[in-house]
């Protein structure tokens, strides 16, 4: 009894502090902001302790309740920028390690990328504290709404960057994740924010304690629920898959001398694996199509082509005039098909204009690429239709939707090789699950290094390769259809709440001013 009343008084002390963040000094407030980003890393994968991602979040939100529009922008940028470094800062293996960056310009540019990400929240936190009003339930909507829609607009912006977004926290077993096929990975962020808020609503608001919390358990409760809703359904047979893995080191793959080993290594792995669908990672082949030796791709689908089958592999291609394309590359019993990468990851694949100096200072190959045409079709392999993304692509759900619903698969190809051993590839497992979800698609995932898997569409990964091996994972999976509400609406539903939110609050706002000076006005006369 001693201990349960010892406990429940430090819990009582230790929430009183924390509600009290906005009577600390700004130096104060600005290294518990830091921190609170920084220890947001934990809640994504590999560590995936989804709950601690509400945790971090309202610290920030605390913060903000009582802070000036300039003090809010200041905190959510020093938020976020703890959250990038901590959380993206595999990026200077990329850039140092093999882009052969000077250490000091490497820390110097990502730092000013990781403000720039950083931005978005700071904004949420500007328009926050700009609208909030005194009702505590509205204020607990206007803060999701105002972070979801710079989430959005860090996604879209100048390509778009949307790594990283709160909602990927929330893949099973959160109860939240039932929200994906329905709102994407904005409204699961959307929701999350709303539940913190709703929660800390019921700590510091007696009158309207009981309403919130009510609030926030049957949200939660409803996203539990609706993780058992089958939005689409399995169509066709199973047909066998062997997703290859090859392990090439970055540092030794553009090596022109260990150019025939590779393509010697990809040959091999397909040969021992032999399945109806064959998928090898991203530029897997470091060459140009025309560039490979005569009759290597035949000799490459051949152990597909006895399944009546195809091989799907990564490649550069290259049109009449001149421009080339990062690709996809079908070949086997099915006629020649290329899926080329549509959206293009900056600095990487393609340097705007303005930058083409940064092209002298770090060695990518192939590092200005051209975009492939919208509206390509799935790659056909027997009764399946495929829906291929590229590597960075699987980050923008709603660009993934456009092959629904005729695809009844999906296939990610990527090579993460570029950032070494770190939360880049449980990372980005991470968001295919997110993409699964959304789709009501499996995903099958084809890596150089990591991490090669299969995700159900539920979410669920009920096979995957260990990082940095030398393999191939096989299995048999069957195709869905159906059309989940995220595929048929895309990101509209979740925009138009944030719309009609801030439009109240706007509307409030502007109608609260009026009366006053309407009062003003009367007392005056």
């Amino acid at each position: 009894m001693v201990d349960t009343r010892m406990h429940a008084s430090f819990l009582r002390r230790f929430v009183s502090r924390t509600l009290t963040l906005h009577t600390l000094s700004l130096r104060s407030q600005s290294f518990i902001a830091l921190l609170a980003g920084a220890l947001s890393v934990f809640s994504y994968a590999p560590f995936n302790v989804f709950p601690l991602a509400a945790v971090c979040w309202a610290v920030l939100w605390l913060l903000w309740q009582h802070a000036s529009p300039r003090r809010a922008v200041w905190l959510g940028l020093v938020w976020g920028f703890g959250m990038f470094w901590t959380g993206g800062g595999w990026l200077y293996v990329a850039f140092h390690t093999y882009g052969g960056m000077a250490p000091w310009l490497t820390v110097f540019l990502l730092s000013i990328f990781f403000a720039y990400m950083s931005l978005w929240g700071a904004l949420a936190g500007g328009l926050f504290a700009r609208l909030r009003g005194g009702n505590a339930l509205f204020n607990a909507l206007l803060v999701a709404a105002c972070w979801s829609f710079g989430e959005w607009l860090r996604g879209w912006v100048f390509t778009g960057v949307p790594w990283l977004a709160v909602g990927y926290t929330q893949t099973p077993p959160s109860p939240l994740a039932g929200y994906a096929p329905v709102l994407g990975s904005y409204g699961v962020g959307f929701i999350l924010i709303l539940v913190t808020a709703l929660l800390l609503v019921s700590c510091t608001d007696k009158v309207l304690r009981q309403r919130a919390c009510l609030t926030a358990l049957a949200l939660i409760v409803l996203g539990g629920a609706l993780r058992f809703v089958p939005w689409t359904s399995p169509i066709g047979e199973a047909i066998r898959v062997s997703l290859i893995q090859p392990n090439i080191p970055q540092d030794l793959k553009w090596d022109a001398s260990n150019l025939n080993h590779w393509l010697q290594l990809n040959l091999e792995l397909v040969r021992e694996n032999p399945a109806q669908l064959i998928a090898l990672p991203e530029t897997t082949l470091p060459l140009l199509e025309a560039q490979l030796p005569a009759e290597y791709l035949a000799t490459l689908s051949e152990p597909a082509r006895r399944f009546h089958g195809d091989v799907i592999t990564g490649t550069f291609t290259r049109d009449a005039a001149g421009h080339i394309f990062n690709s996809a590359l079908s070949v086997g019993s099915d006629p020649r098909q290329v899926y080329s990468k549509r959206h293009l990851l900056p600095f990487g694949e393609f340097v705007p204009p303005s930058m083409r100096w940064l092209l002298d200072l770090v060695n990518i190959p192939m590092g200005d690429q051209t975009r492939g045409a919208s509206g390509q079709a799935p790659i056909r392999v027997g009764d399946q239709l495929v829906a291929i993304n590229i590597c960075y692509e699987d980050v923008f759900g709603e660009e993934l939707i456009y092959p629904l619903p005729q695809a009844t698969m999906m296939l990610n190809m990527s090579n993460l090789a570029w950032y070494g051993d770190y939360h880049a590839q449980p990372q980005h497992l991470q968001i295919s699950r997110m993409r699964a979800m959304e789709t009501g698609r499996p995903m099958l995932r084809s890596t150089n290094t990591g991490m090669t898997a299969l995700i159900m569409p539920d979410g669920s990964v009920p096979q995957v390769l260990p990082a940095f091996t030398t393999g191939a994972l096989n299995a048999l999976v069957r195709g869905y259809s159906g059309m989940t509400p995220y595929a048929r609406w895309g990101n509209w539903p979740v925009l138009a709440v944030i719309g009609f939110i801030v439009a109240i609050t706007l509307a409030k706002n502007h109608s609260r001013r009026f009366g006053t000076l309407g009062d003003s006005s009367g007392i005056n006369a």
